[in-house]
């Protein structure tokens, strides 16, 4: 996995790519209880918002960290919120993305130096 200084992370699979926040970044928000997924089909850029998490804080902006096309939400999430919150990691992932520049991937950080600029 591969992560950012806003704390998403995402998991290269070839051509395609999962994104969701950090258990950092879900600590940091409280309890989710909406999540604003991106539409299929939709193209991102990196960088670019891409979804938004709701908590009983604060919204929060999700940026897509790789620029592709939207293939895949996690539809869970719409009835189940908090999965962000219970398993940030793996089954509360938000969304995939085919990738149209791999090499984005490569400016990103490893676990080890997102921990150590985190608290997680």
């Amino acid at each position: 996995m591969k992560y950012t200084k806003t704390h998403e992370w995402v998991k290269n699979e070839g051509e395609m790519a999962t994104v969701g926040v950090t258990n950092y970044a879900q600590n940091q928000l409280g309890d989710i209880v909406y999540v604003e997924l991106p539409k299929v089909g939709k193209v991102v850029k990196a960088g670019e918002e891409a979804a938004v998490l709701e908590s009983t804080k604060a919204a929060a902006d999700v940026y897509s960290p790789v620029s592709g096309e939207i293939i895949e939400v996690n539809e869970e999430l719409i009835k189940q919120a908090e999965l962000v919150n219970v398993s940030p990691e793996q089954k509360g992932w938000l969304f995939k993305v085919r990738l149209s520049k791999v090499e984005e991937l490569d400016d990103m950080m490893n676990e080890t130096d997102y921990k150590s600029i985190n608290s997680v």
